[in-house]
């Protein structure tokens, strides 16, 4: 197909310069990194899965709420530093 595309100066360079590399026509340079963009070829990726780990979550503390869970671990950290300076 035929099809008249405007390039940018600097695509147009790098896609020359990729050409001269390589030893094929600026067609071909054109034509990989097209494909290359469109991902075409591209081997598979496995579905990504997160593995997840129990947090010892506190009864009563909701974790929808952040303030409320934040108020809380520092209530009980300066329970802590209390403790110490008995």
């Amino acid at each position: 197909m035929r099809t008249t595309v405007t390039l940018d100066p600097d695509v147009t360079a790098q896609l020359k310069k990729v050409a001269r590399e390589r030893g094929i026509s600026f067609k071909q340079a054109l034509n990989q990194a097209v494909r290359a963009g469109l991902g075409t070829g591209r081997a598979r990726r496995r579905p990504f899965r997160q593995h997840t780990q129990p947090m010892g979550l506190r009864a009563g503390v909701s974790v929808d709420k952040a303030l409320q869970l934040a108020a809380a671990l520092e209530d009980d950290e300066a329970i802590r530093e209390l403790e110490l300076r008995k």
